[in-house]
C-alpha cells in the first residue's frame, strides 16, 4: 500500500494479525474533528458505509465531533454514498464574505451552515434515527462559568480561562466547558465515559441538527448555538474543543474494535491540546483501536503537499476557485485510500503499525 497505512493498538494488533479485519469486527466508528482535512476522508468513508459495513449484521456505534459527526450522520442515512458525496460537494463548494448589515460574520457563517444542514437532514430525521444497525453520537461542548453564555467579552475571557486551565490539568478545564453527548437512545455507548466531566442526552428529532450544527461551531469563527432542546441550557460549541480527536477509553468495552478512519495516525484529545505534544501519544484506551490513515508521503502528492485544512480559506483569499478546485483534486487523488482499503480488507492477516 502506498497511500493507506494501518496503525493499532495492542489487542487489535494482535486480533488483525490472526484474522484480519471483518465487518464483524466493528463495534464502533470514530470522526474525529478537523474540518477540511476529512474531506480525504469522504471514498473512504463511502466504502465503508456504502458496501463494507454492510455486510455485517451487528449494531455499530458511530461516535462523533464537529465534521466527524457531520460524516456519520451521513452514513446512517438510507442512501449513505449519496449523502457522503453531497456532504463533500457541499463542503468544499462553502464560501463565506460578510454582508453589511446582516450582523457578524460569525452570525451570518452560522446561520448559512445551519441552513445548509437543513438540507440535508430536515425531513430526514427518522432515517438517522431509525438506522436499523448505527446508533449516532453527536459530540458537543457545553459551555461553563463565563461561558455559559456567548458573549463579546466573555467568550475570550472564557477561552483564555479554559485553556489556562487545560495547561495545567485537561480534567480542570471541565470547570469551563463540559462534554455534551447527544446520544442514540436506543443502547448506550459501550465504553465508559469517566475521564472527563460529562452529559449524556437523547438524540430526537428535534435536537439532531442543532446538535450537529453545535458540534461543528468553531469558536469566533461561528456563533455558539444555544439551549438545545433536550440538553442543558448554555452555549454549545464545537465538540473538538473537548474531544478533537476522541481518545476515549475504548478499551473499557467487553468486545470489538474500534475502527478509526483518521487523516493523522496520532489522536489529539482536546483542540487546546494541539500543542501539548505529550499528551499526542497513545494510551492504554486505544488497546483496541484500528486507524486508518493517510502516508505521510502520499499526502506529499495532494495540492500544496498537504490535506486540505482551514488555513486555505486564507491562502487562497477571495479566489474560492482556486480553493476548491485543489480540494477536488485531493478528494479525487483520495479515491487511493478506498481502493487500498478494499485489498486491505481481503487479506486473512493485516499487520498494523503500532499506535504511538
Amino acid at each position: 500500500m502506498q497511500a493507506l497505512q494501518v496503525h493499532a493498538g495492542a489487542r487489535a494488533r494482535q486480533r488483525l494479525r490472526e484474522a484480519g479485519l471483518r465487518p464483524s469486527d466493528v463495534r464502533v466508528v470514530a470522526g474525529a474533528a478537523g474540518g477540511p482535512k476529512g474531506l480525504v476522508l469522504n471514498p473512504l468513508d463511502q466504502l465503508l458505509f456504502g458496501h463494507w459495513l454492510a455486510a455485517s449484521p451487528q449494531s455499530v456505534h458511530l461516535v462523533g465531533a464537529s465534521i466527524g459527526a457531520w460524516r456519520l450522520a451521513c452514513a446512517t442515512m438510507d442512501d449513505p454514498e449519496a449523502a457522503l458525496e453531497r456532504l463533500a460537494h457541499d463542503y468544499i463548494h462553502q464560501q463565506y464574505d460578510a454582508v453589511p448589515g446582516r450582523g457578524s460574520l460569525a452570525a451570518q457563517m452560522s446561520a448559512i451552515f445551519s441552513a445548509r444542514l437543513n438540507e440535508h437532514f430536515a425531513g430526514r430525521e427518522a432515517q438517522v434515527l431509525g438506522h436499523p444497525r448505527y446508533r449516532l453520537h453527536v459530540f458537543t461542548s457545553l459551555g461553563r462559568g463565563l461561558l455559559k453564555r456567548e458573549g463579546r467579552l466573555r467568550t475570550p475571557l472564557g477561552y483564555l480561562g479554559a485553556f489556562t486551565t487545560n495547561l495545567v490539568s485537561r480534567k480542570a478545564m471541565g470547570g469551563w466547558l463540559e462534554r455534551v453527548i447527544f446520544s442514540d437512545p436506543r443502547e448506550p455507548l459501550p465504553f465508559h465515559l469517566h475521564d472527563y466531566r460529562t452529559h449524556q442526552v437523547p438524540l430526537d428529532a428535534q435536537n439532531l441538527s442543532p446538535a450537529v450544527l453545535a458540534s461543528c461551531s468553531i469558536p469566533f469563527l461561528l456563533a455558539a448555538v444555544h439551549d438545545i432542546p433536550g440538553g442543558p441550557r448554555g452555549a454549545y460549541w464545537d465538540g473538538g474543543i473537548t474531544d478533537y480527536h476522541l481518545h476515549l477509553d475504548y478499551a473499557s468495552m467487553a468486545d470489538g474494535l474500534v475502527l478509526y478512519p483518521h487523516f493523522q495516525r496520532h489522536l489529539v484529545p482536546g483542540w487546546l491540546d494541539k500543542a501539548l505534544k505529550h499528551r499526542h501519544r497513545a494510551s492504554e484506551r486505544l488497546s483496541n483501536v484500528v486507524v486508518l490513515a493517510p502516508n505521510p508521503e502520499w499526502v506529499k502528492t495532494l495540492p500544496n503537499a498537504k490535506l486540505p485544512d482551514r488555513s486555505d480559506f486564507k491562502a487562497y483569499g477571495s479566489d474560492h476557485a482556486a480553493r476548491m478546485q485543489a480540494w477536488r483534486s485531493a478528494l479525487v487523488q483520495s479515491r487511493q485510500l478506498a481502493d487500498e482499503f478494499a485489498e486491505l480488507a481481503q487479506r486473512p492477516s493485516i499487520e498494523a503499525m503500532p499506535l504511538s
